[in-house]
């Protein structure tokens, strides 16, 4: 209005005005338009940029809503006969999607412009079941990884709301925030769509490994079932290790027949993990994740990831970590288990403490407090005086900064079984060394401080590694990194297990590992000179424990596997225990 008024003042003094002041008087009026449109386009511009802004603060991603409306049966366990009944059910949840869509509207404005944290959720004057879901959804679709991780974050900590509203969320997140969620501690697994139906085939024989074929194996010999499908996951391991030959078994069906034996034998837990192998084989090839996520896997995997017992658990938290590229840049290996952190975590890890097994043993069994005489219940996985895997329990739990790793590799007693005749070529120690330092580097062991604990043969095989690492350019790392070694019963100068093996080799036949265990071997002589010129002028505290009770070989011998002579009582600071 004062704009008006005053071009209003100044073309009326150009009409009364005389001819010698023509001249100033277009100069007022050029004026006066200069400042107009300034003024005009400026609003303009103010206009169009706040309009803008408000737009893209009310924007909601409204995908999840369009296939609710749907699909609002989906959520409904129990159906009706009565079809009034029925409909009268989807028109209620149609009725409550509708009310939480229109509370994330009503709160867009003021959490679109903050970040999404708790503490902005805490101030937004809202119910803790009224968090706006679809909110930290679109979270998860931000590129700053930082509040992407944030949101996922916050909604595997949601415990409080209904049945429908989890099974949205379980249809709006893409696959990385899905693969997120199995990863995140205590989330609900109403997060995870059920896998999807699997093709109907006959009933008769195995359908995984040879369909009806298997019936006309099992005639020809007492052997169940179960042991045949053992061997047959066994090839099929050894073929998900070859990463030419990946492909091919995830075309040709292989996820959606492991997803079948996996369901229908709950009952076996070697089963589902020679299963869970596999699977995480096939993580470690990035290309073959989206296969994964869509044939269901990601649900079973989180249900494992809840499992009372450390073997599942851990199998699962390997495959898992190795589909999360998110959060995840280390790839764990076939054999290369994390025991702690198992879930996302902020917590910044210092240091990596590494658990390597001995002859017969295992990545989790080795390390177990004793013996259980009852098989694992709901009641005895709430003991708080029993553990399966300590290093995972009490270590973890005093020094939750540590990267706890446990790693695995078969051995075995004899030969007179042998199932494959390449595996000959791969027990030697010079062969296992190698291969193990290159899988332990893939999982990004060397680029903080190690600690090894080793048992029996896994001390030599610590060793080797060292050894043979010092002179490698490209393994340094894990020279340099090494502050601690601990070695249990670890036979320096042969073991007399061997020289029982070698006595009964009509019998026993005995294998390469047991060989080079043998007393007073020149390769364990040369290797320990070795070490010693090794770790000589390095900075590595070395501790050493000795067993001193005999050990019951078999039914009817007692032994002691490592004398205390040879388990570095000369060389080393060494403990004996009982």
């Amino acid at each position: 209005m004062s704009v008006a008024a005053y071009c209003l003042v100044c073309c009326r003094k150009i009409s009364t005005s005389g001819t010698g002041r023509h001249d100033r008087h277009w100069k007022d009026i050029r004026n006066i338009a200069k400042i107009t449109g300034s003024l005009i386009l400026g609003g303009y511009v103010f206009i169009t940029y706040e309009m803008r802004s408000l737009r893209k603060a009310m924007t909601l991603d409204t995908h999840a809503v369009r296939q609710e409306k749907l699909k609002s049966y989906i959520y409904v366990h129990t159906l009706s006969e009565d079809r009034n009944d029925l409909q009268g059910i989807t028109n209620k949840l149609r009725k409550e999607l509708h009310k939480t869509a229109i509370r994330a509207l009503e709160v867009s404005t003021k959490l679109f412009s903050k970040d999404l944290d708790r503490e902005n959720y805490s101030k937004s004057n809202m119910e803790v079941y009224e968090l706006p879901l679809w909110l930290l959804l679109k979270g998860t679709q931000s590129t700053d990884k930082r509040v992407r991780l944030e949101a996922v974050q916050n909604i595997a900590g949601i415990h409080y709301c209904r049945d429908y509203q989890y099974r949205t969320v379980a249809q709006a997140c893409d696959k990385r925030t899905t693969i997120g969620l199995a990863r995140s501690k205590d989330v609900d697994l109403r997060f995870f769509l059920t896998p999807p139906a699997l093709p109907k085939v006959d009933d008769r024989g195995l359908w995984c490994f040879g369909g009806n074929g298997l019936p006309y194996a099992e005639s020809l010999s007492s052997v169940p079932s179960e042991k045949l499908e053992v061997y047959s996951l066994q090839a099929l391991l050894k073929h998900s290790r070859i990463s030419t030959q990946v492909d091919s078994l995830v075309s040709n069906g292989g996820l959606q027949l492991l997803q079948r034996i996996y369901l229908l034998r709950k009952d076996s837990q070697k089963i589902q993990r020679s299963i869970m192998r596999v699977i995480g084989n096939l993580a470690l090839h990035e290309h073959l994740h989206s296969s994964i996520v869509d044939s269901g896997w990601i649900s079973l995997l989180a249900e494992a990831m809840k499992s009372p017992y450390v073997i599942q658990t851990s199998h699962a938290a390997r495959a898992l970590a190795n589909l999360d590229r998110d959060t995840v840049t280390e790839k764990y290996p076939d054999g290369v288990y994390v025991l702690h952190p198992q879930h996302r975590t902020n917590q910044l890890i210092k240091a990596d403490v590494l658990f390597v097994h001995g002859l017969l043993g295992a990545a989790f069994k080795t390390w177990r407090q004793q013996d259980r005489d009852q098989p694992l219940d709901e009641s005895a996985a709430q003991e708080e005086d029993y553990t399966e895997c300590w290093p995972k329990d009490w270590l973890a739990e005093d020094y939750p900064a540590l990267r706890i790793i446990s790693v695995e590799y078969d051995t075995h007693l004899s030969d007179w079984k042998a199932k494959c005749p390449a595996d000959n070529n791969r027990k030697s120690m010079a062969y296992r060394s190698s291969e193990l330092l290159n899988k332990l580097k893939m999982a990004g062991v060397g680029k903080r401080p190690i600690i090894w604990v080793s048992h029996s043969m896994g001390g030599l095989l610590v060793k080797k590694m060292l050894v043979n690492a010092s002179r490698n350019k490209d393994l340094q790392d894990f020279v340099k990194n090494t502050r601690g070694i601990a070695f249990y019963s670890v036979p320096h100068h042969g073991s007399r297990l061997a020289e029982y093996s070698v006595n009964a080799r009509l019998l026993l036949f005995p294998s390469i590992e047991v060989k080079e265990l043998s007393k007073d071997s020149p390769a364990l002589k040369e290797l320990n000179e070795e070490f010693i010129e090794f770790a000589k002028n390095k900075d590595i505290q070395v501790l050493s424990f000795a067993e001193t009770l005999p050990t019951r070989v078999g039914s009817m011998i007692r032994m002691h596997v490592v004398p205390a002579e040879s388990a570095g009582k000369d060389i080393f600071n060494t403990i004996s225990i009982h």
